[in-house]
């Protein structure tokens, strides 16, 4: 085993008759500090270009399949020349695109190279360098700044640093013609250095923008100008979403705005970093936009709400950032740093909360490391991460309840629970006969000695006291009639929740609890409540402890039903309350009273949603039989 200052292990094998090794197996990464990254095939992988002049493609869930795309045959021509691989292989890469749909058929990478005037081609299905050059602009070339690639993958479009934007056929390679605008002084798009450009998704527009600080709105086939606009500075970069249309553009003034490409004004305004902006990045489904910046913070901004709602510092600045389409994993890269740091979005893999504090706040920045390759740091680091991160475990307030029902008018609130938790209370019944071993239980040779006792389904051992007569006649002239019911009736965690929710008019508590028990154990409880003695009289029934808490339980459904929260979870759990208590609930008056109103809320807000669904649905039918 060898390793060295390439960033690079490898194991070599004897096994040649002169003696010689030969390598056998090796794992390498950059030997320099990449610039650039982007998530490839939905996620599972990351392009990254570094400054060691390699385009390397690393594998998020197997690292046997991360490798350097081939610049064909460089180590035999450095070989041949007497000279260093880095030398033969080209520039390092300053900007790239690619498009996922054309992978099989042609070359679907383009890339930009440090001060070189030609744009370069990758197969990313061979991992391969492709056999075409694009050369803008031959007469007068110069160096190639930003590339785009266009929705259907079959056009490139490159800008280079005189101003000029061309289009080319990846297919063929040959150019497509140019984008000139006869209002600059000089023949070209620009009067400066081209920043960036980028596709819609339907191939109707091109946009551009300027190191002047204007931005361009072309005709993609026609190549005519139809829009522009002024920023007032310097422009950095810009990065456009295809499906929401906004165009995000970065300046030397340190604002991040957001421009509408169809009704060309600004929408949104993003201030907060203090130091040069390095790179930013949409989310999948456009409603996040990422930033980093040279003061050591990625910032969160919620396009919608027009805010920050997270900010995190490290103690290296980061270069480069990628946001995986799924939303659940931020790839960085760093100053000096020759690797490609992961960062897992808490939110997709905690325990869902409805506390209004919790979600959207970003007025604190928490400080957090880098991980370390060193073994004596990585408790210190451990402990210093555990102190970063703050998962609230606070239940809100019954306020809270009401203002978060009333942000979104005439909508329901889902419990963000699994689709297979909420389903499985529907068919619990299916399950147990499909889960029933076919061998019954073993009975064992002896049986254990237990302690008179009262099991409960938290775990807990209730030991069931001693009366005496005496002792009952005092009590029944000190005790009120829930105490006796106490006594009598041994209260459940589930139960104690219940009850201290009901007293307290307030059951978020017990929705957080509830949602934590397994659809087995919240069908257990609900069955404990179920009133077997069919062949008491009416007058008796109804002084039972289970149908208090039967009747408590018809509360708390009339109260999340009226609130409209965690509607399919609350759902779910009334089929199944119907299906055990039904027959309780029609025997019994009270309780009807109760059943009648909450079928009079739910009725009336599940018309509102039908409403919706009905309207939503005969829209998109509309559209989808229209032809425009």
């Amino acid at each position: 085993m060898s390793s060295s200052a390439d960033n690079s292990i490898k194991m070599w094998i004897f096994d040649t008759t002169d003696g010689d090794p030969r390598l056998l197996r090796f794992r390498s990464g950059h030997s320099a500090p990449p610039l650039c990254i982007r998530f490839y095939a939905n996620g599972r992988h990351i392009l990254s270009a570094g400054q060691d002049r390699a385009f390397r493609l690393f594998s998020v869930i197997q690292d046997q399949q991360s490798r350097e795309l081939s610049q064909r045959h460089v180590a035999k021509r450095a070989k041949k020349l007497k000279i260093k691989e880095a030398e033969i292989k080209l520039k390092p890469v300053i900007a790239f695109d690619v498009a996922e749909i054309r992978e099989r058929d042609w070359c679907n990478v383009v890339t930009c190279h440090m001060d070189t005037p030609h744009a370069y081609v990758w197969r990313l299905q061979n991992f391969v360098i492709g056999e075409h050059i694009l050369s803008p602009c031959p007469e007068n070339p110069t160096p190639v700044k930003a590339c785009a690639i266009s929705a259907c993958g079959n056009f490139a479009v490159v800008g280079t640093a005189g101003g000029w934007i061309e289009r080319f056929n990846l297919q063929s390679g040959i150019s497509r013609g140019s984008y000139i605008d006869a209002s600059e002084r000089k023949r070209g798009a620009h009067g400066g250095e081209v920043v960036g450009v980028a596709c819609d998704s339907t191939n109707t527009v091109l946009i551009s923008g300027g190191f002047n600080g204007d931005v361009k709105v072309w005709d993609f086939k026609g190549r005519g100008l139809k829009s522009r606009w002024e920023i007032g500075c310097s422009l950095v970069k810009i990065v456009y979403h295809r499906y929401n249309g906004l165009l995000a553009t970065v300046a030397d003034d340190l604002v991040i705005r957001l421009f509408d490409v169809v009704a060309l004004k600004m929408v949104r305004k993003f201030e907060g970093h203090s130091d040069r902006i390095t790179d930013v990045c949409f989310s999948e489904d456009g409603k996040w936009l990422l930033s980093s910046s040279m003061d050591g913070t990625i910032r969160i901004w919620d396009v919608i709400l027009a805010r920050q709602i997270d900010a995190i510092h490290v103690d290296v600045s980061v270069t480069g950032l990628s946001l995986s389409p799924n939303m659940d994993v931020l790839a960085t890269t760093h100053v000096d740093q020759n690797g490609v740091y992961l960062w897992v979005n808490q939110t997709m893999f905690s325990a869902p909360t409805n506390k209004v504090g919790s979600y959207g706040s970003g007025k604190a920045i928490v400080s957090v490391d880098l991980p370390s390759v060193s073994s004596t740091e990585k408790k210190s680091l451990d402990n210093d991460f555990d102190k970063a991160v703050i998962i609230p475990q606070e239940v809100e307030d019954s306020s809270d309840l009401s203002v978060l029902s009333k942000q979104i008018p005439d909508l329901v609130t889902l419990s963000l629970l699994p689709k297979s938790q909420w389903q499985s209370l529907i068919n619990l019944d299916i399950i147990k006969e499909r889960n029933k071993p076919i061998e019954p239980p073993k009975k064992p040779e002896k049986a254990p000695f237990f302690l008179p006792s009262i099991p409960s389904l938290s775990g807990e051992i209730l030991f069931k006291p001693r009366e005496s007569g005496e002792e009952e006649k005092d009590s029944q002239g000190g005790e009120t009639e829930k105490s006796k019911r106490k006594a009598e009736f041994p209260l459940s965690q589930f139960l104690q929740y219940l009850e201290s929710a009901a007293d307290a008019d307030n059951f978020a508590a017990f929705t957080e609890y509830i949602k934590e028990l397994s659809p087995s154990t919240l069908d257990m409880e609900l069955r404990m409540l179920q009133i077997i003695d069919d062949d008491d009289e009416e007058e008796e029934t109804s002084k039972r402890p289970e149908l208090h808490f039967i009747e408590l339980l018809l509360d708390y459904f009339i109260h999340e039903i009226s609130y409209r929260n965690n509607y399919e979870f609350i759902q779910a759990i009334i089929r199944l309350f119907l299906k055990i208590h039904g027959e309780s609930v029609r025997r019994q008056s009270v309780l009807q009273e109760k059943a009648q109103k909450l079928l009079e809320i739910h009725s009336g807000v599940w018309q509102k949603i039908d409403k919706l669904f009905q309207s939503t649905r005969c829209m998109v039918s509309f559209l989808s039989n229209s032809q425009f």
